[in-house]
């Protein structure tokens, strides 16, 4: 049995996020698994570095099989995307180690959130964008995304009811970019919760229009308390970029 390393796009806007669910067919997960199943004559899972949400786009985001095949990587890469719809492809193949997983060797990852700032509609790239017209300010976004970086509890920013698991995570540079009409919030760390990365956002919109200061970033981390935090902004905006080992 061999192990395949893939990297794939998607646009996640038509799909019920990544993970495969018995209520729907319509996963990049499920839809995957099925054609690898097709390929191989038999069932095949696939293993992705992390779930993401329904409607979240991925540039990078990296994934894990086996397949008992004699097709060589390149020609199994050109079969799977010859049968994927088109707002799915693999840009990458490789084989691996067999021990290799593409959730439990990841070191870190990246995500883009995309927000338009501007009451002109950008009609191609609403799929891709959160429309968020009100004047920001920039320069204290960037002080509150500043205090919310290092390793920390981020229980007040996920989703997730209470577990076991642990919400400490470390959060290395959140970058916050303007071209134009858009700002481009770049989040990098060595992992993120259930909904982490748009309550962040949600907060730092928050600061940016004056309703809450830079500096309550600190209480709000050791509180710990979600509804302290600010909203859950739309799935539209968020990307995964890159998935490091």
């Amino acid at each position: 049995m061999r192990n395949f390393k893939i990297i794939l796009q998607y646009e996640g806007t038509r799909y019920q996020g990544w993970q495969r669910q018995e209520s729907t067919q319509n996963t990049i997960q499920g839809k995957l698994e099925r054609l690898l199943s097709r390929i191989a004559g038999e069932p095949v899972e696939i293993q992705a570095s992390g779930r993401t949400d329904a409607g979240v786009h991925a540039y990078g985001q990296t994934a894990n099989f086996h397949m008992d095949t004699q097709l060589s990587a390149e020609a199994l890469m050109e079969q799977i995307n010859a049968y994927l719809p088109e707002d799915i492809g693999v840009i990458s193949i490789e084989e691996v180690p067999e021990r290799f997983h593409s959730r439990l060797n990841a070191k870190g990852k990246t995500y883009r959130y995309r927000v338009l700032n501007s009451a002109v509609p950008h009609v191609f790239d609403r799929r891709y964008v959160y429309a968020f017209p009100e004047k920001l300010d920039v320069e204290a976004m960037r002080r509150a995304a500043c205090l919310l970086c290092g390793t920390h509890d981020y229980r007040a920013f996920t989703s997730a009811k209470r577990s076991r698991k642990s919400t400490v995570r470390t959060v290395d540079a959140i970058e916050i970019e303007r071209i134009g009409d858009e700002l481009r919030f770049t989040f990098s760390g060595n992992g993120f919760l259930f909904h982490m990365v748009r309550i962040l956002m949600g907060t730092l919109l928050e600061v940016g229009t004056g309703k809450r200061e830079a500096e309550e970033m600190t209480l709000l981390l050791e509180n710990g308390k979600r509804e302290d935090a600010g909203p859950l902004v739309p799935a539209c905006g968020l990307a995964l970029m890159e998935v490091r080992y």
